[in-house]
């Protein structure tokens, strides 16, 4: 039965407005995935949604109606609300809205981790990497990696201590990398994401939701190269899942 939602997180980071517009309009390869906006009131965003707030530095919404069902959904929004904190930095406010059309618990489950775990790796981008082009990959395991133990198996496959929290630093062998310092900049039993000097490498545990591993990589290194990227971790999933 289709049922309203609303997802709402308020957060600050170092970063100013203009900063942080630039991250969620043009930057968003380096922490979420690539995505396009008409600059412009009424203009295209992603998903076939349409810009219905558009003030740089401070207001950002894009409304999507789907009444087919897409999705699993029959509307979508997307409001921020950036202002300046006083003595630097912003205050955001985002606000992810809409309506599921079934399996109602699981859909706003699945969405409101997913919300804290992309928001997170929007801090990073911006405390790290800011306005630097990213190579984006991302790629999904197969059917193997939907289990309940699916997520643990991929980092203890990428030989990470068991007791290992965020904010650890970690000597890792990633794919198409080599070994490499990374720190655990995010763990929990749902998500977890490494970050080196060059790279953020998200991993997903969508086989709580019913659906499999997923691995996303922003990779700010000169020459990076998102197709290799995706081929290499797409058979790194295959053999730990195999």
């Amino acid at each position: 039965m289709p049922k309203p939602f609303e997802i709402v997180r308020e957060f600050e980071v170092e970063s100013t407005p203009e900063e942080v517009f630039a991250a969620i309009t043009s930057g968003t390869a380096g922490w979420l995935w690539p995505s396009e906006y008409e600059p412009k009131e009424g203009g295209a965003a992603p998903f076939g949604a349409t810009i219905t707030a558009w003030d740089p530095p401070h207001r950002l919404t894009a409304r999507a109606e789907m009444p087919d069902g897409v999705h699993g959904q029959t509307l979508n929004q997307l409001d921020h609300l950036i202002e300046s904190r006083e003595g630097g930095g912003s205050w955001v406010r985002y606000v992810h809205s809409g309506i599921f059309v079934d399996d109602w618990e699981n859909q706003y489950d699945g969405a409101n981790h997913h919300t804290d775990f992309y928001l997170h790796t929007l801090g990073q981008y911006l405390k790290h990497f800011n306005g630097r082009p990213a190579a984006y990959a991302s790629v999904i395991g197969p059917a193997a990696s939907g289990t309940p133990d699916a997520l643990e198996r991929s980092w203890q496959a990428l030989g990470l201590p068991a007791g290992a929290a965020e904010g650890a630093a970690v000597d890792v062998e990633l794919p198409g990398a080599g070994r490499v310092q990374a720190v655990v900049d995010y763990r929990d039993e749902y998500f977890f994401g490494l970050r080196t000097g060059d790279a953020m490498y998200r991993f997903f545990g969508r086989n709580h939701w019913g659906a499999t591993v997923g691995v996303a990589v922003h990779d700010f290194a000169a020459g990076a190269d998102g197709e290799r990227i995706g081929a290499d971790w797409t058979a790194w999933l295959g053999k730990v899942y195999a």
